[in-house]
């Protein structure tokens, strides 16, 4: 299931189709979403660098946080950190999945996981997120 919110905002997301990012899944409890490792994504010891990993999982986060928004609202994230458990090669398929952990207010948290498609995680990322304004 993807919210329609999270459908139009990933129609609208040029990073997302320049890096082969696809959305999922996307609802107010969580988010998945998936991509390819290419070369272009990589550092200088042709492992990915941990910027496009960080970029996949904080993805996963406002596609969940945004579909939790009542109409006239939008999240941003507030604050994140990422724990990198293992590199990550050309040619692997990484999947992120956000999970809804706590939320008061307009603060909420998120824990991501990213896995390669044999399930092995990669990288542990918590957000948050807040909620402002109109969308």
């Amino acid at each position: 299931m993807i919210d329609d919110f999270a459908q139009s905002m990933y129609a609208r997301d040029a990073s997302a189709a320049a890096l082969g990012i696809e959305l999922v899944e996307a609802s107010p409890h969580g988010a998945v979403v998936t991509m390819p490792v290419t070369e272009s994504m990589c550092n200088g010891f042709q492992l990915m660098h941990g910027g496009m990993t960080f970029l996949l999982a904080d993805s996963a986060m406002a596609f969940a946080s945004n579909s939790e928004c009542t109409p006239g609202e939008q999240a941003l994230a507030a604050s994140a950190e990422i724990d990198w458990l293992a590199p990550v090669a050309v040619g692997e398929q990484l999947t992120a999945t956000a999970t809804r952990r706590h939320g008061e207010g307009r603060s909420v948290v998120w824990d991501v996981e990213v896995a390669t498609a044999e399930g092995t995680p990669v990288a542990i990322f918590r957000g948050r997120t807040r909620r402002i304004g109109e969308r």
